[in-house]
């Protein structure tokens, strides 16, 4: 063998060995393409389930803003009916400060007059009660004067009848 014939063995030895870690390296490099393309699978699934959920949250979303229209129509109808009974209470309050004004006063004047009315009644009683008490003590004492100086009146049946008033 000649010296040309052992460099182009070399040489064919070396691309052989080229050869073979290129075909190691494509190898590799399917590897790596096959768990790209996995990971671009698994990333479109991912996706799709986050705009599926994107969907669902704007449909819950849509559902929120038709809840929250009708809360405020109804919110709007109570702001109504509130300042109706705002109107109402101050025409309420309006009306029993006139008829306090315009009967108040006058009921009281007619309870006070008919307060002392009655109290003027109880005492002209309380006075001809007492001054009829008084005079039948004084008589009781004018009719026993005369009665000590003689013998002791025995009761009569007229005294037991008659019951004895102011006591």
């Amino acid at each position: 063998m000649s010296g040309g014939a052992m460099a182009g063995l070399i040489a064919s030895g070396a691309f052989a060995v080229l050869v073979l870690f290129g075909c190691y390296a494509l190898y590799k490099l399917g590897k790596i393409f096959d768990e790209t393309a996995a990971r671009v699978r698994q990333t479109g699934i991912a996706i799709d389930e986050g705009t599926a959920r994107v969907r669902q949250a704007g449909a819950t979303v849509d559902e929120v803003n038709v809840a929250l229209a009708h809360v405020n129509k109804e919110l709007d109808r109570i702001d109504a009916i509130t300042a109706n009974v705002q109107t109402i209470s101050t025409n309420v309050s309006s009306m029993t400060s006139l008829f306090a004004a315009t009967v108040g006063g006058p009921i009281v004047r007619v309870a006070a007059f008919s307060y002392g009315v009655r109290q003027a009644a109880a005492k002209r009683a309380r006075a001809e009660v007492s001054s009829r008490v008084a005079a039948e003590i004084k008589a009781e004492k004018k009719a026993e004067r005369p009665g000590r100086r003689a013998a002791p009146a025995q009761p009569t049946a007229a005294d037991f009848d008659e019951p004895v008033r102011g006591r």
